[in-house]
C-alpha cells in the first residue's frame, strides 16, 4: 500500500487558509479534551467511550487521559483491514484530546455535590459539541473513533445507526465490567450529544466555508 492511499491529502484555498484551519483544528481538539475532563468532573457518568476508558484506568493505574490517547491508538490499528486513509487530523485527534482532558481534572476540582456535578456535565457536553463542530469543519480527516464507524459502514453495508449502536453498545459493557461510572450522564449523552452536534457544525462549517471562499478570492491575480 502506498503513502499515498494511507494519508487523506491536505488541500486548502492558500497559505492562510491552511493555518486558519489548522488553529481551528487544533482549538476544537483541546476544547475536545476540556470538554471531557469537565463531564468526568461532573461525576453523574460519561459517554460510552469514557466508560471504557475509565474502567480500563481503574484497572492498569493510568491515568485517564494516557488511557484515551492509548484506545484511540487501539482504534487505530482497526483501521488498517479496514484501508481507511489517515489525515492530519486523525493524528491530533489521538494526542491532544487525552493530555487537554488530564490538565482539565488537574485544574477543575471535583464538585462537592451532584448541584454542582451536573453544571459542569452540561457544559461540558455542550462545549464537546462546539469542540466537535470545530474539528470537524476543519476538514483534516475524522477521528479515530468515527473513521472506525464510517469504515465499518462501509466494508459491512450496514447502516450508520447500527454500527454505532453495536460499537458504543460494546465499549460501554466493555466498560462498565472494568469498572467504569455509568450514570445519568450516560443517557443524556446518547441522547443529547446528536442534536448538539447537529446544531453547531452545519453553522461552524458553513462560517469556515465563507472565510475559505473570501481568502480564496483575496489571492486571485
Amino acid at each position: 500500500m502506498s503513502m499515498r492511499s494511507v494519508f487523506l491529502p491536505v488541500t486548502a484555498t492558500s497559505r492562510r487558509d491552511l493555518a486558519e484551519r489548522l488553529v481551528q483544528l487544533v482549538v476544537g481538539l483541546v476544547l475536545y479534551g476540556v470538554a471531557l475532563g469537565l463531564m468526568v468532573r461532573g461525576g453523574i457518568g460519561v459517554a460510552p467511550w469514557d466508560v471504557l476508558s475509565l474502567g480500563v484506568a481503574a484497572q492498569s493505574g493510568l491515568g485517564y487521559g494516557a488511557v484515551t490517547n492509548l484506545v484511540a491508538v487501539v482504534v487505530l490499528i482497526l483501521w488498517i483491514p479496514l484501508r481507511q486513509r489517515v489525515g492530519i487530523g486523525t493524528l491530533l485527534n489521538a494526542l491532544l484530546i487525552g493530555p487537554s482532558a488530564d490538565l482539565t481534572l488537574v485544574l477543575v476540582p471535583a464538585p462537592t455535590s451532584i448541584w454542582w456535578g451536573a453544571p459542569l456535565f452540561a457544559g461540558g457536553l455542550v462545549l464537546l459539541a462546539f469542540a466537535t463542530g470545530l474539528y470537524i469543519a476543519a476538514d483534516f480527516g475524522p477521528g479515530p473513533r468515527d473513521g472506525l464507524m464510517t469504515g465499518l459502514v462501509r466494508r459491512t453495508g450496514w447502516k450508520v445507526w447500527i454500527v454505532r449502536t453495536v460499537i458504543e453498545g460494546s465499549v460501554l459493557i466493555i466498560g462498565f465490567l472494568l469498572g467504569g461510572p455509568v450514570g445519568v450522564g450516560t443517557v443524556v449523552f446518547a441522547l443529547g450529544v446528536g442534536p448538539l452536534i447537529g446544531w453547531f457544525l452545519p453553522r461552524i462549517t458553513a462560517l469556515r466555508q465563507e472565510r475559505s471562499r473570501r481568502l480564496a478570492t483575496s489571492v486571485r491575480p
